[in-house]
């Protein structure tokens, strides 16, 4: 099974998500920001982070480009309530494996995952 980081400033959103995820198994860890979730993955390697876009402080954006820098094999997923054309297109050509806008419907998600760790 997959090391999965999800960080969303919504509570709920990474509480759903992660029950669901290990429920199938999944080591999962959540946060409410980027700046602790980037040192988190200073410390450990994930395979799979699903972030939100728009947050206070380090956007969804930034995430995906030091997840980049330091692991580029790992897949991002990126989750916003602003979805708009341009953001998805910055979005797909930082690499992003995919982009929901919210609300994400679960199983929606958990099937993006299992192609993005390579089980679907």
């Amino acid at each position: 099974m997959a090391r999965i980081m999800i960080i969303d400033d919504e509570k709920i959103v990474g509480d759903m998500a992660r029950m669901s995820l290990e429920q199938e198994g999944h080591e999962v860890e959540t946060f409410l920001s980027a700046a602790p979730a980037l040192e988190r993955l200073k410390q450990r390697q994930f395979n799979l982070v699903v972030t939100d876009l728009k947050m206070k402080g380090i956007d969804g954006l930034e995430v995906l480009k030091t997840v980049r820098e330091l692991y580029p094999q790992t897949k991002v997923i990126m989750i916003t309530a602003f979805a708009n054309l341009d953001v998805a297109i910055e979005a797909l050509r930082a690499e992003v494996h995919d982009f929901f806008p919210k609300p994400v419907k679960i199983k929606d998600l958990k099937e993006s995952i299992k192609r993005a760790i390579g089980e679907g």
